[in-house]
């Protein structure tokens, strides 16, 4: 249907498809086979995560990770730190040991239990140095299992690096030439800047006793 505008022209009037039945059935008749497809894709590509080479070797590592870190951590708070504190200045266990920075309504506390159920605020000095000897005794025992399967099996599994001497990048103690700055390690780099002693006409001049390579 036309509208007529003030100067007596016609317009035809705009119509709105927001309810096109057509279309939606249309959309509703496939819905079923797109959601299927993309179902099967997510599949598809969930198997392929899985099916990689060393995603089993990825979850296996984390899990021996795991258990290895809990003995570490029951080694040190359950078999060392006891013979700590037999020393006559410790009076309870490393993990045990606080200062009270501000006491609560019914001091004193032997526990950090106590102080916490208490409203206390405390340091808990002892946890962290329990912290800390778990991660320095955890590293040495990586340690000493990496360089026994290195000798065990002839393996160059722990790697030295050394600064290059020109862009001062952390590269192998082995290389002859640096990943990042392509300079040779080997002092041909030295000798060829020594040989060359200026420019003349466009051209490197080199020094009577020189050579290029």
């Amino acid at each position: 249907m036309a509208a007529t505008t003030e100067h007596g022209a016609q317009s035809p009037t705009r119509t709105h498809h927001w309810t096109d039945a057509s279309s939606i059935e249309e959309r509703l008749h496939h819905a079923p086979s797109a959601i299927i497809r993309s179902a099967k894709g997510f599949w598809s590509k969930f198997q392929d995560f899985l099916g990689r080479d060393n995603i089993l070797e990825v979850a296996v590592g984390l899990m021996i990770a795991s258990a290895f870190s809990g003995v570490v951590n029951s080694l040190v708070t359950d078999m060392l730190m006891p013979f700590v504190s037999l020393l006559p200045f410790m009076r309870r266990n490393m993990s045990e040991k606080f200062t009270v920075l501000r006491a609560g309504p019914h001091p004193p506390y032997n526990t950090l239990e106590q102080a916490a159920a208490d409203g206390a605020v405390t340091l808990a000095w002892g946890h962290f140095i329990d912290r800390i000897a778990n991660f320095f005794v955890l590293g040495f025992l990586l340690y000493f299992v990496v360089l026994s399967y290195g000798k065990m099996f002839h393996a160059d599994v722990i790697r030295h690096s050394i600064k290059c001497a020109y862009c001062r990048k952390q590269i192998s103690e082995k290389s002859r030439r640096c990943a990042f700055c392509s300079s040779w390690l080997d002092g041909r780099e030295d000798k060829e800047s020594s040989a060359l002693v200026g420019v003349q006409d466009g051209l490197p001049v080199l020094n009577s006793g020189g050579g290029t390579r």
